[in-house]
């Protein structure tokens, strides 16, 4: 699952892709002129900036080369203009992919996850640190109070997921999404034994969370005990 802006102000097409991507498990967030998005970029720290280049208020070329000024953020351009002179502009201005309309979901999904997959690999992410849990995603290898956690592959996945998002409560839906590519939700059980099984590695019990809480009825979230 991914946190997503989008940048587009044709109310039909805003509503129809919050739809289908949040459908898809991604966290949705959208504005319809370019002046908000930028604002939104920098205080929200998208994954993702999905970008119209036909705006209200401000070419979607200059919004792009005004948010490359401040973020890093991955942008990929959404637009009906799909002549090579407007990608060869929209690419030297920073954005990481162009899409043109109409497009299906799937196949935007799928550029999605080719933007964050390549983010990833160009920046080496730093260990997750919350209280005396480390988790490091390079290595897969997690510890707490500096002792090694022994940990399967999706128990490690969901550690990670939660240690990346720490105080925010996710959802289970997003959870199966992400974890076991579920992304219209799966079987509970799943999930909640794995989540047992990590309680017991980190020492604490459903009754008595140290860092892992569940609000009943939304989701999961990690938090450092307080001291």
């Amino acid at each position: 699952m991914a946190e997503l802006l989008l940048i587009e102000d044709d109310p039909e097409i805003r509503t129809g892709v919050i739809r289908a991507l949040a459908q898809r498990g991604h966290a949705m967030r959208s504005v319809p002129n370019g002046m908000d998005g930028l604002q939104a970029a920098i205080d929200e720290h998208p994954d993702v900036v999905l970008l119209d280049l036909g705006l209200p208020d401000v070419d979607g070329r200059t919004l792009l080369v005004m948010l490359r000024a401040v973020s890093d953020v991955a942008v990929i351009v959404v637009t009906a203009r799909d002549d090579d002179a407007m990608v060869i502009q929209a690419l030297d201005a920073g954005a990481d992919d162009y899409i043109v309309k109409p497009f299906t979901p799937d196949h935007l999904d799928a550029r999605i996850r080719a933007v964050l997959r390549r983010s990833a690999g160009a920046r080496p992410a730093d260990p997750l640190i919350v209280g005396e849990l480390r988790v490091d995603t390079r290595t897969r290898e997690a510890w707490l109070a500096g002792e090694s956690l022994d940990l399967s592959r999706k128990e490690f996945d969901l550690l990670a997921l939660l240690a990346s998002r720490p105080g925010e409560v996710v959802s289970k839906r997003a959870l199966q999404a992400e974890i076991w590519h579920q992304p219209y939700g799966g079987a509970d059980k799943t999930l909640d034994v794995h989540l047992s099984w990590l309680r017991r590695k980190l020492g604490e019990t459903a009754m008595e969370p140290r860092y892992l809480h569940s609000v009943r009825g939304v989701g999961v979230k990690l938090l450092a005990p307080e001291p």
